[in-house]
């Protein structure tokens, strides 16, 4: 049984492998189509400004934006002048969902998009290169009366790219500027129906932070997360399709392992990306729903680089058998 597998497969038998690959492709095409809602949704959310009127600021308090225990609110940054509250004192608040909704562990991910609504001020312009400074934390809790759990709290730095595509003078005061998206947060599952972001912008002059960035108007925040619908139906083809190809690599060094000779070099690359291929499609997000894993993102990325390496070789032996080849 000397050659290659295909060249020991009837033609009766080829056609059949072929016509049952392509209903397979078909018929998940049909399912992305036709049953499946789109991935992702995308839901804006605008921060609340809060007034922390504690002179000394406290970890474990939490403002939220509306609700039962809403928190002092201002309109803008106008009254807040008015009233002599200063920059450090107040706290941007978002509430993730929006008011009667509730996250769910269905939505797998959670990825936040921030912008800067930012006015023009000749005494008090966007400098070349500003990096603002945000001091953010992030709670959680699984109903709307108990206590806010605190999840994760950092304070970060980010590059402002802004553009303002007018006169810089003063009869343009409170044009606002054109900024970049900035990169923001991203949590690798949602397992809790609401969370609470509560972000600070402290100023300190002498040590130049939050200096030189603008006056900065309001807050917004892009949410992105997965559909829960679309979730169900990726699920459940990985759990139909990982069987089969387990079956297709039994069936495939079954036949190898039935030849006179022993296994070339390209056939044991191709059993190794099927090997990958079966360990990236093994449906293990199914614990994400009813546990707590918040490394999913991490086990992701690692199952994609150990393909992504594997086509990187496998790419590179068939380079070599070809250049060996035309050497001949």
């Amino acid at each position: 049984m000397a050659g290659a597998i295909i060249e020991n497969m009837s033609t009766k038998k080829l056609v059949i492998v072929g016509v049952i690959l392509l209903l397979f492709q078909a018929f998940s095409f049909m399912v992305g189509g036709l049953i499946a809602p789109s991935p992702t949704t995308a839901v804006p959310y605008l921060a609340a400004k809060c007034v922390d009127e504690v002179k000394h600021y406290e970890s474990t308090k939490w403002f939220m934006p509306w609700g039962p225990n809403l928190c002092h609110k201002i309109s803008d940054f106008d009254e807040a002048t008015a009233k002599k509250i200063e920059a450090n004192n107040i706290v941007f608040a978002v509430h993730i969902p929006l008011p009667n909704k509730e996250m769910s562990p269905w939505f797998q991910f959670m990825l936040l998009i921030l912008q800067f609504d930012i006015a023009f001020k000749m005494y008090n312009q966007i400098e070349e290169g500003a990096m603002v400074t945000i001091d953010v934390g992030l709670a959680y809790r699984d109903d709307s009366l108990s206590e806010w759990t605190e999840m994760a709290h950092s304070v970060e730095q980010r590059k402002l790219s802004c553009n303002l595509n007018i006169t810089k003078t003063y009869e343009y005061e409170g044009r606002h500027y054109e900024c970049d998206l900035l990169p923001f947060m991203e949590l690798g599952n949602v397992a809790h129906k609401y969370y609470l972001l509560n972000i600070r912008l402290p100023v300190n002059d002498r040590k130049k932070i939050n200096v030189g960035i603008g006056e900065i108007r309001d807050i917004r925040l892009v949410g992105i997360h997965q559909n829960g619908g679309f979730t169900k139906v990726w699920f459940a083809m990985k759990t139909f399709l990982t069987p089969s190809i387990l079956i297709i690599m039994v069936w495939y060094w079954r036949r190898i392992t039935l030849m006179t000779r022993p296994p070339v070099l390209l056939e044991k690359v191709i059993f190794a990306l099927g090997l990958c291929m079966t360990f990236i499609n093994i449906p293990v997000e199914w614990f994400s729903v009813g546990f707590d894993w918040t490394w999913m993102l991490l086990f992701g990325d690692i199952r994609q680089g150990i393909l992504d390496h594997l086509l990187w070789r496998a790419s590179c032996c068939s380079s070599l058998t070809w250049w060996i080849l035309v050497s001949r």
